[in-house]
């Protein structure tokens, strides 16, 4: 990534024009998706909960304001970051068709592979396993193509995650900003300037669409909007190195960063498999909806949620300062408050 500025005023400056943009063309797509016809019903499937008719506009909103924002910019310039437009555009025009006819899933599988593809084409694919420092590493066809499969699994794991993730109203696009944020600071921190402009431009526009999201929400993020916070999100991801760190200790960052949504997605994935539901059927057994039914009421879940996100970001700004050993033993015990959370969860009380 070359550098796109120099100063760190601009991270302020996109952040301000992504948040006023993006709530601008918020109030565009909420009356554009209502004289379309893109609404969500209430009561079109049994874990709808919202009583009056919303509009599936927070994708619309994201998407044009990025797509302009990027546009003026000069960001599409950098070919990493415009290739990772464009398959993030696929990304939302497959949610915006779902969003409105409701796709096959295995449909939507293909799509998110062909815009993973897109990425590892022009270089962005998971290269750790080339990484001579890191625990298994190593030259070769091998390594490359093992790189290459994980990105795709990451890629396609995390736009759905975000997609399950968006269970009640302002969750995952409060997810989406704090991961923004974060990459905003981070990818400074590793003078990959460009990243940061970007990261910064999005943060603007989650929080923008969380004022129109968050309850009682005047519109729906939809697949459109949460597979494309997700799917862009997952590609910064890849591309983020840190600057003179040890890589045994920041390998599983980007697993902190995105850790609510992809425990929410081990969470809902486990439990219908233990039911013998179909993973893919939409249902009331995420993490929010556990929550509820421990006797938090709605925005005290989604602020639970929300703080989780924040925590695990902090411990990965952590992790990446320290010694690989210590910086491990934070990501194992991540993993194991994650792991007893899971258990206590998918307890039978507390499955609605």
């Amino acid at each position: 990534m070359t550098s796109y500025v120099t100063s760190t005023a601009y991270m302020f400056e996109n952040l301000l024009l992504g948040l006023v943009l993006t709530f601008i063309s918020s109030w565009f797509a909420i009356r554009l998706a209502r004289r379309v016809g893109l609404i969500d019903v209430p009561g079109r499937a049994a874990h709808k909960l919202h009583q009056n008719p919303i509009p599936l506009a927070g994708g619309i909103a994201l998407v044009l304001s990025i797509s302009i924002l990027i546009a003026v910019s000069g960001l599409w310039r950098e070919p990493q970051i415009g290739v990772m437009l464009l398959a993030a555009l696929l990304i939302f025009t497959l949610g915006l068709v779902d969003d409105a006819y409701s796709l096959r899933p295995i449909l939507k599988l293909v799509g998110q592979c062909a815009a993973a593809i897109l990425l590892i084409l022009v270089g962005v694919y998971i290269q750790i396993f080339e990484t001579a420092s890191f625990f298994f590493s190593g030259s070769g066809v091998f390594f490359v193509w093992l790189g290459r499969i994980l990105t795709i699994l990451w890629i396609v794991g995390i736009t759905n995650a975000f997609n399950l993730v968006d269970s009640m109203d302002g969750l995952a696009v409060g997810l989406g900003g704090w991961a923004f944020a974060f990459f905003m600071l981070a990818t400074f921190d590793s003078q990959q300037l460009s990243l940061s402009a970007l990261s910064a431009l999005f943060l603007g526009a989650c929080i923008a669409v969380y004022y129109y999201n968050k309850s009682p929400a005047r519109l729906f993020l939809g697949d459109s909007g949460a597979q494309t916070l997700g799917f862009v999100l997952a590609a910064i991801a890849i591309l983020y190195t840190p600057l003179e760190k040890y890589q045994n200790s920041s390998w599983f960052v980007p697993v902190l960063l995105l850790g609510v949504p992809i425990f929410d997605t081990s969470l809902v994935f486990i439990s219908r498999l233990r039911r013998g539901k179909p993973v893919y059927q939409a249902n009331r057994d995420h993490t929010y909806h556990r929550l509820v039914a421990l006797g938090y009421d709605s925005d005290r879940a989604v602020f639970l949620m929300h703080l989780a996100g924040l925590v695990l970001e902090c411990l990965a700004f952590a992790a990446v300062s320290v010694d690989p050993l210590y910086a491990n033993l934070i990501f194992a015990g991540c993993l194991l408050a994650g792991l007893l959370l899971l258990v206590f969860l998918e307890h039978p009380k507390r499955c609605p």
